[in-house]
């Protein structure tokens, strides 16, 4: 018996060990995963507190202003005030200031981190000429509202990883099973078109994709208390275009592969630095500006900001459409890609 199982364990090495592309992904996806850890967070020490600075109009920079020389306090650049005074509202700013000639300053009441900010702030000075502290204050402007919790601010992030991963591998690995075992040479026989057999994969996963996306969105809205603040025809659509552009990204790497090993590796490489650099489960605002500009370029970058300007700013169609625009365009350039690519065999 023992020596049954001892060949059969050796077998199974061998096996591992001659699959090359298995062997290589398994060992360089930890590396690139520290490697990407280390490219998103810079070694510096991490701020204390977050103020953003209004920067509209000449006035801003019209004399200097001793506070944003402040150590351990991460100013954020700000040009949409109402936004920002939605933030200072759910905690997520500690403060916004407008340094102008005559400088004011929005803070929360409730917040424990808002108050000391403004200690500071007021222990700072106001702005003078030729760079001296002049006796002018600041003026005031007090928000009320509660703090943005964190599984409020992630839900929409989490709904659209969920996204990524049924879209990419419920087509991308699911094909490449379909070439390696036949189905496909089969289907090369028919009349069925690689544009034809595409579509109708897309169409039919995105059927998949969008139900599962309901019945966790229910399975959510049921155990826990978070905001949906603007419209569901918006935030159907977000999805919707994420889900197809995602999907047909899926396509493309299934388009040629044989194994679902390289087919595996492939879309980890895809879907993880998509995990790690889009905002699902931290704020970018915090990340090294190199990160910052890469995930720009990400499409799981645009659902989860689509979604989170929907269900906690209350953003609506028009609000998004820049989103579901650049979105929709992503999915019928990869579609047609994966089209021009796709092999039988």
């Amino acid at each position: 018996m023992w020596r049954r199982i001892l060949t059969i364990l050796v077998a199974r090495n061998r096996e591992f060990y001659r699959d090359r592309a298995g062997l290589s992904w398994n060992i360089l996806m930890p590396i690139m995963m520290v490697l990407a850890f280390a490219f998103i967070f810079t070694d510096t020490p991490r701020d204390v507190f977050k103020v953003g600075v209004i920067a509209e109009g000449p006035e801003a920079a019209a004399a200097p202003f001793p506070f944003l020389q402040t150590r351990h306090i991460q100013f954020i650049p700000v040009t949409d005030s109402a936004a920002a005074i939605r933030k200072v509202e759910r905690h997520q700013l500690d403060l916004l200031l407008e340094p102008s000639d005559a400088p004011r300053y929005w803070v929360n009441s409730d917040s424990a981190n808002g108050y000391l900010v403004e200690r500071l702030l007021l222990a700072s000075g106001a702005p003078g000429n030729q760079g001296e502290a002049a006796d002018v204050t600041p003026q005031r402007v007090a928000v009320s509202g509660a703090a943005l919790r964190y599984v409020d601010w992630v839900l929409p992030g989490v709904l659209a990883m969920n996204i990524m991963f049924s879209s990419l591998w419920g087509v991308g690995w699911v094909i490449v099973r379909y070439r390696k075992n036949g189905v496909l040479r089969r289907l090369k026989a028919t009349p069925l078109s690689p544009w034809e057999f595409l579509t109708a994969q897309v169409f039919s996963r995105l059927l998949v994709v969008l139900g599962a996306s309901l019945v966790v969105y229910t399975g959510a809205s049921l155990l826990l208390d978070f905001p949906m603040r603007g419209s569901y025809l918006a935030l159907l659509l977000v999805y919707v275009a994420g889900a197809l552009c995602l999907i047909s990204l899926g396509l493309i790497v299934s388009s040629r592969l044989r194994t679902e090993e390289v087919a595996d590796g492939l879309l980890n490489l895809i879907s993880w630095p998509m995990l790690l650099l889009s905002g699902v489960w931290f704020s970018m605002e915090g990340a090294s500006g190199a990160a910052q500009v890469l995930s720009r370029f990400l499409p799981l970058t645009h659902i989860v900001e689509g979604a989170r300007a929907v269900m906690i700013d209350g953003a609506g169609v028009v609000q998004v459409l820049p989103q579901i625009g650049l979105l929709a365009g992503l999915a019928l350039l990869f579609l047609t890609l994966a089209a021009w690519m796709f092999r039988w065999e």
